[in-house]
């Protein structure tokens, strides 16, 4: 592979998936990240730890960023960012205010050689070598679903909600209130913890009993102990078991998760929809609790049985198919990236730093005049 080895023979390029709780970095070709950090700065003007995107002014993001990139750089990764070439997983519908500004701070500030822009989606599916799935991406902020049908993106299809992360930890935070545990006790570190050590999501079977007021015996609570106050908050078995039902509460809306990955499908033409159904892909942080993948499988087969909305458009006997990831699913689109930047795409679709002084604007992805050959 003289392309492949070409490319190995100069510094690796960097890999940055940088997520709204958490920044997966490390370089190309490399099998897991270097690190995985929160996204958080501390700004070097005042000391204060913040969330990376919590800004006011596009000036206020740009020193972030900078002071984000420079831990980065020189803490965890240990090298000069200084005529490197880089790889960013960002999602497609992202904030163009928040690609415009890392471009500028890494061609501008720290002389990079080339950025190569990389879809989430489209990234973390290449990691199975297949070229169609439906990505279903469960992060901190929100739930996205992206069907992918050989190798293209239908961005028509295209949907989102917000229950992520985020919204399971107020629902454990609302529930713990209620049971009159301390206010202060619950931290966002303490709320992760405890949605990462104690719940799952439970099956459908007790889901369904539940809703006609036939709640069944709930699990056992457990005590979890805050180390920074020396106490012990008691979580019960019924919030272990209910917090994800926020993703799965039926409305007229019909913006569930369940319902969100079947409209995805519907939203394409009929020729993919098997194929779709046979080929989901769940990643990020929040697809990594337990049971949340049978429960999919069943409450989807069962709207298909029993919703004269869905059993009158898929056609046949259909069954839902789902990948299993390579590596942890919190960050298959890193890896996604990792592998990409390690082939000749770094070469032949990155933005080289020449290009981006001319106008230093990043061409958009939904914008055909951007991506148009120049001459044409």
């Amino acid at each position: 592979m003289p392309i492949y080895e070409s490319v190995m023979q100069e510094k690796p390029p960097i890999v940055l998936d940088i997520g709204t709780a958490y920044t997966k970095l490390g370089f190309t070709a490399e099998a897991c990240p270097r690190k995985i950090m929160p996204t958080e700065v501390v700004l070097t003007t005042t000391g204060i730890r913040k969330r990376l995107f919590d800004y006011d002014t596009t000036e206020e993001l740009h020193d972030q960023l900078v002071d984000f990139l420079q831990t980065i750089f020189f803490k965890h990764l240990l090298v000069s960012p200084k005529e490197r070439k880089f790889v960013v997983v960002e999602n497609v519908f992202g904030p163009t205010v928040l690609r415009e500004t890392l471009a500028r701070v890494l061609f501008l500030h720290f002389d990079v050689s080339s950025v190569l822009f990389v879809p989430v989606h489209l990234i973390a599916l290449s990691t199975l070598a297949v070229p169609t799935a439906v990505v279903v991406d469960i992060g901190y902020s929100e739930t996205s679903v992206m069907p992918v049908y050989s190798g293209v993106q239908i961005m028509s299809a295209f949907k989102d909600q917000s229950y992520g992360g985020s919204a399971i930890h107020a629902e454990i935070r609302r529930q713990l209130l209620e049971a009159g545990i301390k206010e202060d006790l619950l931290t966002e570190s303490v709320l992760e913890d405890i949605k990462v050590r104690t719940c799952f999501v439970t099956t459908f079977e007790r889901s369904q009993a539940r809703a006609k007021d036939q709640a069944p015996t709930p699990p056992p609570g457990v005590d979890y102990i805050v180390s920074d106050h020396d106490e012990v908050i008691h979580v019960p078995g019924s919030l272990r078991e209910t917090v994800y039902e926020i993703m799965f509460e039926p409305s007229n809306e019909r913006d569930s998760l369940p319902h969100l990955i079947l409209r995805s499908i519907l939203d394409c033409t009929l020729d993919m929809r098997r194929a779709l159904v046979e080929s989901v892909l769940l990643m990020g942080g929040g697809s990594m609790v337990q049971g949340l993948q049978s429960r999919l499988r069943h409450e989807m087969q069962h709207l298909l049985a029993e919703d004269p909305f869905y059993a009158s458009r898929f056609h046949g006997q259909l069954q839902f198919k789902f990948y299993n990831p390579i590596g942890k699913q919190n960050f298959t689109a890193w890896l996604g990236g990792a592998l990409c930047g390690a082939t000749d795409l770094i070469q032949t679709r990155s933005l080289a730093k020449e290009t981006y002084l001319k106008s230093e604007h990043v061409p958009d992805w939904s914008n055909l005049c951007d991506n148009r050959p120049t001459g044409s």
